[in-house]
């Protein structure tokens, strides 16, 4: 069942296309991370679903109703959206600034207690915000999303400026909504922790989408090498002479440590000579990440210039 559905979505700002003819579903308890460059149509995309913006072009809907519609307030307690820059008034406590947004949204205070507690700030919410680090501050916007316990939320760049364990514990709080049924959009820059938390990967480029799918089609679209380390006292022309074909990019990292990539379709065949070998003594395997996936693919987009004005844009710039 699809969330939000986006048909040939097109949008201009200031005679730029900010994103063009872009066509992507978001599936309950789904988690879909976006990716893309600076400018690549990353913020304008999270705007159109929540209905800030309008689309110059095609349709947006979310929760089967156009998000920009004035029919679609009663809906938005559903929508949960972290930006990627937080500001609260500093000279209330975290608490106090939680508390007025669920008097907004008309969410029990107990749910106030409750969500402090669980992204790390029980302790600290008697504090003035003008005291919090800009990871307590973005840990206060996370539980703000969260109030409404959405079925849809909305992260941009949410572990800017959390430690390594606040970001453990902000991705198993998003696991945590997805086993609920909740959908989740994930915008981030840092690639590597995102990797093992989403379902899908859209990664866009110029305002356009160049890629959408499991990191697994991913890889299949790209077809990247796959990378085998290979530790003991090898020699790099035995194998080359041994793999000639099969294998390319060898490399000797030290006198212990031989690296080579090979195709996908050759790796199965290329480790079962090497298991046989007596001078090996342990073999890694790194299939490609998805940081190699979006270079692959933000490489690409970059042959493709950003569209001038669509015809008939001037009205939604007016707007």
């Amino acid at each position: 069942m699809s969330v939000v559905q986006l048909n040939q979505v097109s949008h201009v700002y200031r005679r730029i296309s900010t994103v063009n003819g872009l066509t992507l579903n978001i599936y309950k308890g789904e988690v879909l991370g976006l990716f893309g460059h600076n400018g690549a149509g990353k913020t304008t995309t999270m705007k159109l679903i929540l209905g800030l913006l309008k689309p110059c072009q095609g349709s947006v809907s979310v929760f089967g109703r156009p998000p920009s519609a004035s029919s679609f307030s009663r809906y938005r307690y559903q929508l949960g959206f972290l930006p990627e820059n937080v500001s609260f008034y500093q000279q209330l406590s975290g608490r106090e600034v939680l508390s007025y947004f669920a008097t907004l949204k008309k969410v029990n205070k107990s749910r106030v207690t409750q969500l402090l507690d669980e992204v790390g700030l029980g302790e600290a919410c008697r504090r003035k915000v003008k005291t919090y680090s800009k990871g307590m501050k973005q840990r206060l916007g996370l539980a703000q999303a969260l109030l409404t316990e959405p079925r849809l939320l909305l992260l941009d760049e949410p572990t800017v400026g959390l430690d390594p364990i606040a970001t453990q514990d902000f991705y198993a709080m998003v696991d945590q909504l997805r086993q609920s049924g909740s959908s989740v959009v994930l915008c981030s820059h840092v690639l590597p922790g995102v990797e093992k938390h989403i379902d899908r990967a859209a990664i866009l480029g110029n305002g356009s989408l160049q890629a959408l799918g499991t990191l697994s089609e991913l890889r299949q679209q790209a077809k990247l090498p796959i990378k085998i380390l290979i530790h003991g006292k090898m020699n790099r022309e035995a194998i080359a002479s041994k793999f000639y074909g099969r294998a390319f990019n060898i490399q000797e990292i030290n006198g212990q440590v031989m690296a080579l990539s090979t195709r996908q379709d050759q790796k199965i065949g290329v480790l079962r000579e090497l298991l046989n070998q007596s001078n090996v003594s342990d073999i890694d395997v790194h299939a490609p990440s998805l940081e190699d996936i979006y270079r692959y693919f933000v490489a690409n987009s970059a042959k493709n210039p950003p569209s001038i004005k669509h015809k008939g844009a001037s009205k939604q710039e007016a707007e």
